[in-house]
């Protein structure tokens, strides 16, 4: 198992960035699974109008046949990846996370979540306020509490909810059968 353990400075900046979006459902898009040049055209208006993130550049000669998302940057130098159902930040080098994994390292990955989460968490509420749901593989009814679903494949999950969605601050859950490449602390905004 390799490990990554950086400070959560991109994190904070992300955070910040998804903090400042008043009204999610203004870039919410219908979540048809479609993809193309028109969908991906309607989702740069829309974000780009509501949170004056900069949008990837097009390049010519772009096929947007399976194309469904798109990158903006945020003031704060933050990478959005934006579908119409969901938001996440890029920010691979903040916090900690665990790869490489082999079946004899999910104790390990598992203890170094658990190490972590307190202080990802604790950002969480610093930026986004006090989450309505935080609970953890601890809990007998974790997996479902919340809705039904919303702690599978989780080991840790706080939830706050925002106009036009939820945001979700996670950790993954690693499993040896089928194997967990790699398992870190992430968060994502799921839109109404």
């Amino acid at each position: 198992m390799k490990i990554k353990d950086r400070p959560l400075d991109a994190d904070a900046r992300a955070m910040a960035d998804l903090a400042e979006v008043e009204d999610w459902s203004k870039i919410a898009g219908p979540d048809t699974g479609e993809t193309g040049y028109e969908l991906v055209k309607a989702l740069v208006q829309r974000v780009s109008g509501e949170t004056g993130w900069k949008p990837w550049q097009d390049e010519p000669g772009t096929n947007y046949d399976n194309v469904q998302s798109w990158g903006f940057e945020t003031s704060r130098g933050t990478t959005m990846i934006v579908f119409p159902g969901l938001v996440f930040a890029d920010v691979p080098d903040s916090g900690w996370s665990a790869y490489d994994l082999q079946p004899e390292d999910i104790p390990a990955a598992e203890a170094g979540l658990d190490a972590h989460w307190p202080e990802a968490f604790a950002l969480g509420v610093k930026i986004w306020g006090p989450p309505i749901w935080a609970s953890d593989r601890r809990n007998p009814n974790f997996e479902d509490e919340f809705w039904p679903g919303a702690g599978f494949d989780r080991r840790h999950l706080s939830i706050w909810p925002r106009p036009g969605a939820n945001i979700f601050l996670y950790s993954d859950r690693p499993t040896a059968d089928p194997l967990s490449p790699a398992v870190g602390i992430n968060y994502t905004v799921y839109l109404d």
